[in-house]
């Protein structure tokens, strides 16, 4: 999915304002996930000058690219996001340092699954204290019947710098494309942004309501077995098009006044 596909901005303006040297390609998917970073500072979901949305740059070459170290969220553009090679070394010149713990968590993930395109890593409130739950996310709201069957867990051993536990990390999320790391947060892998924004946001606001339920007196009404089988299965039929990820994605880009400038 590109950015022309996505209509995220008008493709003559990305042409024109394309880097010399730089593929076209490589340019919308830099415009695309700078608008995301942007989308994520919008709402509130950024940590700081932590947690990474990554995406893989089309090549050979299993490049992918990360966002400078020491940036806030809204401060990230298409042109200073760094590209990193799969051994976290960088690639070209970029000045920003690259977070030890988002290359040891996205390298992993985008080496080992052919299908990740986009990891998607957060600390967001809610999810943290879902993660910090024993029975993790329950099947008991509307969001959450979404993810039924595509949620794996993933054990905390501590902070994720050490390369030796990628292999680990790997195998907690097996097939699955949503995972949560118990006592540390929420994440999420596509086959391109949209895709791994959609599950987020869908994680997070299942997230969010259960956190909102157990806030409140008395018992938490369980959803049926055939709800959630329903639900995960038929995500995208609300859209006659089943076209539902990158319409969300465009939508919440347009919702956070994100501009092409902005990026440059």
């Amino acid at each position: 999915m590109t950015t022309t596909e996505l209509n995220l901005f008008p493709d003559a303006e990305v042409r024109a304002s394309k880097p010399e040297g730089m593929t076209l390609d490589e340019w919308r998917l830099r415009l695309e996930l700078a608008a995301c970073y942007r989308v994520f500072e919008h709402r509130g979901w950024a940590e700081e000058i932590f947690n990474h949305i990554t995406a893989r740059v089309p090549g050979p070459e299993r490049h992918y690219l990360i966002n400078p170290f020491s940036l806030t969220y809204g401060e990230v553009t298409a042109t200073n996001l760094v590209k990193v090679d799969m051994a976290g070394r960088t690639v070209g010149d970029n000045p920003y340092p690259v977070n030890r713990a988002g290359f040891v968590i996205h390298s992993a993930i985008h080496g080992a699954r052919e299908d990740a395109h986009c990891v998607i890593h957060t600390h967001h409130t809610a999810g943290v204290a879902v993660s910090c739950k024993a029975d993790g996310l329950r099947m008991d709201n509307f969001y959450a019947a979404f993810l039924y069957g595509r949620v794996a867990y993933h054990d905390f051993d501590g902070v994720v710098v050490h390369e030796h536990e990628q292999e680990r990390l790997v195998a907690s999320l097996g097939d699955k494309n949503v995972l949560i790391l118990r006592q540390h947060g929420l994440l999420t892998a596509g086959h391109d942004i949209p895709t791994a924004f959609y599950w987020l946001y869908v994680l997070q606001r299942a997230c969010e309501v259960q956190l909102a339920a157990d806030s409140m007196s008395g018992p938490t009404l369980k959803l049926t077995q055939q709800a959630c089988e329903v639900s995960s299965r038929d995500v995208q039929e609300t859209d006659p098009q089943r076209d539902l990820f990158p319409k969300v994605f465009a939508a919440a880009v347009r919702r956070a006044g994100v501009t092409l400038p902005q990026l440059l």
